[in-house]
């Protein structure tokens, strides 16, 4: 599923997927809570891929890197018990005509986890454990 590089053309490769068990996309991060409930979810599935930067429509709108890496990492370490495995890639994508200025998208690669579930700590301390199932992550009744 991988290529050699990545870069914008593997994410015009992922544009042409739908969200799924293994692929989400998202404009940017706005709640890191939310955000851990699909790390734990990819984690414990099948591990996947988060591409931030992309519209509903799948378009690339682009980010401030700096902004949604912080939000990720923030988000696993305050919410994720114990740490999802992640691969953090930004990519620079050209514009399309001269007027228009380049844009990056973060990758975010989430690793399948190979023995102790990745659990989500909510608001009240409690532990939740989340799936992926198609594209939602859903509470696990493990």
């Amino acid at each position: 599923m991988f290529p050699n590089k990545i870069d914008q053309n593997f994410v015009n490769i992922l544009l042409k997927e739908y969200e799924g068990l293994k692929l989400e996309y998202k404009q940017q991060i706005s709640s890191q809570e939310k955000i851990a409930k699909t790390l734990s979810a990819m984690s414990n599935t099948a591990g996947g891929l988060i591409l931030i930067g992309i519209s509903d429509q799948r378009k690339i709108i682009g980010i401030d890197p700096e902004e949604e890496r912080y939000m990720i990492t923030a988000a696993n370490e305050a919410y994720c018990i114990p740490k999802a495995t992640l691969e953090l890639h930004v990519i620079t994508i050209s514009p399309e005509n001269l007027n228009e200025e380049e844009k990056y998208v973060l990758l975010v690669i989430v690793h399948a986890t190979q023995d102790e579930a990745v659990s989500v700590k909510l608001p009240d301390g409690n532990l939740k454990i989340y799936r992926r199932i198609g594209d939602k992550s859903l509470t696990s009744s493990i």
